[in-house]
């Protein structure tokens, strides 16, 4: 258990730097950038709670969002929090989401623990070829983090019993780009999979998210 204690990281080269191939720089594009304080999905006994992405922010649409608090179902919640996304008269685009007092207790039926997080945070920037990204992690609870996160640092919550499938995997810092790379990045503060192999509920609950893509326009 993680208090007191805010964490940031920076997305570096081979981590969150996401650099496109020299053919495709080039071309004359516009950058984007987009961000929300989380999302979620959440399935058990059939019946699926929703929230889409909340107080989400657009470079091109929306570019303030706000939120005084949302509940996905009973179980899981995501307090106050903003999001901002700009773009500079550079052709720099960044999002930006900062949010309080997540907590889902969605696994304590199954025996598992109540995760909880006091502050976190998403950032992305688009950069001359490709996007960088950082996170926000502060006062965690219900969850093992290391002091220094790497990209994509995935914490696994096991079953109730020896040989129980995991209840879910739980990855900090995570960074989505795809493959072959096309400079663009998407970055979440925590990514709770639920029931990853199968199990009495499955899902997916982001906290803190943003996307930037330096040719998306």
């Amino acid at each position: 258990m993680v208090k007191g204690r805010r964490i940031m990281l920076a997305a570096i080269l081979g981590g969150g730097l996401v650099v496109l191939p020299a053919q495709a720089q080039a071309q004359e594009v516009v950058s984007t950038a987009e961000g929300s304080l989380g999302s979620a999905r959440i399935t058990v006994g059939g019946q699926t709670v929703a929230a889409e992405p909340i107080a989400a922010c657009k470079v091109g649409g929306t570019l303030k969002g706000t939120s005084s608090g949302v509940s996905v179902g009973t179980t899981t919640e995501y307090g106050k929090g903003e999001t901002t996304c700009t773009r500079d008269d550079k052709g720099v685009s960044t999002a930006t989401a900062s949010g309080k007092r997540f907590e889902t207790r969605v696994l304590r039926q199954f025996g598992g623990p109540i995760i909880r997080v006091q502050t976190y945070g998403a950032s992305c920037a688009t950069t001359e070829n490709g996007s960088s990204g950082s996170i926000q992690l502060g006062a965690v609870s219900g969850v093992q983090i290391p002091q220094e996160i790497p990209a994509n640092h995935t914490v696994t919550i096991p079953g109730r019993q020896a040989g129980d499938p995991p209840m879910a995997e739980v990855v900090l810092n995570e960074l989505i780009a795809p493959n072959p790379p096309d400079g663009s990045l998407i970055t979440n503060a925590m990514h709770i999979k639920l029931f990853p192999r199968g199990g009495p509920a499955e899902g997916d609950i982001f906290v803190g998210t943003a996307g930037c893509d330096p040719y998306g326009g």
